[in-house]
């Protein structure tokens, strides 16, 4: 809650902390006191001293992430973020979900913090679609495996759909898609199965799909696209 409080000018983070501690703060009309609190400003109303914050606008962009950059807001080792390369605004924004360092495609980027909760829930279920390139060509019995599920530490990993799309020389093309997500679920699974994944690249979350958008290029979600997603996501 220090964030949104610092945010909209209310001053220093430490300054906004005891502004906290001080009782001079109501989210939806009640007094909170806990430093921590977490909120969405976009969608609840927050006061200081009985006056309503200006609520933030809620924004949507599509990203195509590149290898090498991260999807996290904070990187300690300075490495491009993801939220580097979308327009920016007086409003704290965030990646909804993850794609690892190697990874490349689509993230949405936005303030929404319900949306994006719902989004990466695996109870909503929305999928997730990936265009891999393997080594190798996984014969039936391996693919027939992916489709039941791998077990990894964490419990069966199983994909919702699967399509090979093309074989080349000494690799194949395969769509998969997920409704959740573990850590480098995709690139563990095939390893285990033999085969190592030379490119990863996300081409849709929801209903949402990544096109034409050249790498490290953004632009905002449509009004129809952000209705859709909204669509999606109520399980």
């Amino acid at each position: 809650m220090q964030k949104v409080l610092a945010a909209a000018g209310a001053g220093s983070r430490r300054q906004c902390e005891e502004l906290i501690a001080a009782g001079r703060v109501e989210v939806d009309r009640r007094t909170t006191t806990k430093l921590g609190t977490r909120v969405d400003a976009a969608r609840q109303e927050v006061r200081l001293d009985g006056v309503p914050l200006p609520k933030a606008k809620l924004v949507y962009f599509a990203v195509n992430k590149p290898t090498g950059v991260v999807s996290t807001n904070r990187d300690p080792s300075g490495r491009p973020r993801v939220i580097d390369l979308v327009p920016k605004g007086k409003t704290r924004l965030f990646a909804i979900g993850r794609l690892d360092l190697s990874s490349e495609g689509l993230i949405l980027v936005t303030n929404d913090g319900e949306l994006a909760n719902r989004l990466t829930h695996p109870r909503y279920g929305v999928e997730k679609t990936y265009r891999v390139q393997v080594a190798g060509r996984p014969t039936r019995e391996v693919l027939g495996r992916l489709r039941r599920g791998v077990r990894l530490a964490e419990g069966l990993a199983r994909l919702e759909r699967l399509r090979v799309k093309s074989h080349r020389k000494d690799s194949t093309i395969l769509e998969m898609v997920l409704r959740e997500g573990r850590n480098r679920e995709i690139r563990r699974v095939l390893a285990r199965l033999g085969h190592k994944v030379f490119r990863l690249v996300r081409i849709a979350v929801g209903p949402v799909r990544l096109g034409r958008l050249p790498p490290g290029a953004s632009r905002p979600l449509t009004r129809e696209e952000v209705k859709a997603l909204h669509r999606a996501a109520k399980g």
